[in-house]
């Protein structure tokens, strides 16, 4: 199997709680951190490199806020705080201290991935925006609007530029359809997802070497598309051959 695009670390004294976020996320791709302290947790965060953490408020030994001073102050890794407390200063508190999100418990897992994937999405974009995105072969410039294929630059549309540019800016994760549609169009076109398809087999016969077997723009089936971002596992082969669209 290919590596996980994202680990996740769990920081949570309440085992059931991590059991519960461990199978949820594991089973949309995550590798899995956890930790049941807060003295772990930051063990966790500095040596185990997530990208994102998940942060319970209330540990047994140090505040979730005062973890999250500690790690704010040397990471930029996108922190979501857990909380039993629904209190409006608490998150104000909190989102001003570094914080990208702040859940109440009960939650249920598809919130919680959804705001995981916003937090990792800003968190990218704010690290990729500056000013060139590389993808193996593949270099966009941002700033210049420029794209160039294994140094020759090549000539894309409008759309399929603004396609390629929405996916660099979230290089590594998975942008949905509807998220596209929407970036790309306006009008009827953003509800009809073939439009999406067409733009996508385009832009492959431009930027890859083999657009029946693509290795840079991958089709995540019923979700959305993804630059990919790293190209040191070759177990990702078998994978590649089923990422076109029918």
């Amino acid at each position: 199997m290919s590596k996980p695009v994202n680990t996740v670390l769990i920081v949570d004294d309440e085992p059931k709680i991590r059991r519960f976020l461990r199978a949820g996320f594991e089973l949309h791709g995550y590798a899995v951190l956890e930790a049941e302290t807060g003295a772990d947790g930051l063990k966790s965060a500095m040596f185990g490199k997530p990208d994102l953490v998940i942060l319970d408020l209330g540990l047994p030994d140090i505040e979730g806020s005062d973890v999250l001073e500690q790690i704010r102050g040397w990471s930029n890794t996108p922190v979501i705080m857990l909380s039993i407390e629904s209190d409006e200063a608490e998150k104000v508190r909190l989102l001003k201290s570094g914080a990208d999100d702040y859940v109440v418990k009960p939650f249920g897992i598809a919130e919680l991935l959804a705001r995981s994937e916003a937090a990792l999405r800003r968190y990218f974009k704010s690290r990729t925006e500056s000013p060139v995105v590389v993808a193996g072969p593949l270099s966009i410039n941002l700033v210049a609007r420029s794209v160039t294929v294994g140094g020759v630059q090549i000539k894309l549309t409008r759309k399929e530029y603004r396609l390629l540019h929405v996916l660099a800016t979230h290089v590594g994760l998975v942008v949905t359809h509807d998220q596209l549609l929407k970036d790309i169009w306006s009008g009827n076109q953003r509800d009809n997802i073939q439009y999406l398809r067409i733009l996508v087999r385009k832009l492959r016969q431009k930027i890859e070497a083999d657009p029946n077997r693509p290795r840079l723009l991958l089709t995540e089936s019923g979700v959305g598309y993804r630059l990919r971002s790293q190209f040191s596992d070759p177990s990702d082969a078998a994978r590649q051959a089923q990422d076109v669209d029918t």
